[in-house]
C-alpha cells in the first residue's frame, strides 16, 4: 500500500493572490510519510499549516530584512509568499502530524492510519 500526498491545484482558494511554490520532498517509510517543505525567510509566527478533510496547506509570509533607509537592488525572491496545497492519501492519519520548523525547511511526519500499518500476525500451534 502507498500513502501519498498529492500536489494539488486549486482554483476555488479563499486568497487568489500570487504565490511562490515552495520545493517540497515527500518521503515514505512503512509507517508513514515526512514531507520537508523548504521555506527561506518566512519566520515561525508567519507560517501557517492546515488540514481540512483530506487537503493540507502549507502557507507562509516570506520576511526579509532590509536596514532602514535601504533599499534591496535585486530580489530573487518576486513574491511575498510561499502557498503549496497536497491531497492526502486516505491510508494517513491526518489527526497526528507533527511538525518541525527549522531555519527555514518544514519537516511534517504524518504516520499511517492504524488499520494502514504494517502488522505481524501470530500463529498458534493447535
Amino acid at each position: 500500500m502507498n500513502a501519498h500526498a498529492t500536489p494539488e491545484k486549486r482554483t476555488d482558494s479563499p486568497r487568489p493572490e500570487a504565490a511562490l511554490l515552495p520545493p517540497v520532498d515527500v518521503v515514505e517509510d512503512a509507517g508513514g510519510i515526512t514531507l520537508y517543505a523548504d521555506l527561506p525567510g518566512v519566520p515561525k509566527d508567519r507560517l501557517s499549516l492546515q488540514i481540512e478533510a483530506e487537503t493540507l496547506t502549507i502557507e507562509g509570509e516570506v520576511v526579509l530584512d532590509v536596514p532602514e533607509g535601504m533599499e534591496a537592488s535585486h530580489a530573487e525572491v518576486s513574491l511575498p509568499r510561499y502557498r503549496r496545497v497536497f491531497t492526502l492519501s486516505k491510508e494517513l492519519d491526518a489527526d497526528k502530524v507533527s511538525a518541525e520548523f527549522n531555519q527555514g525547511v518544514l519537516k511534517l511526519r504524518i504516520p499511517k492510519a492504524e488499520h494502514a500499518q504494517p502488522r505481524r500476525i501470530d500463529v498458534k500451534v493447535a
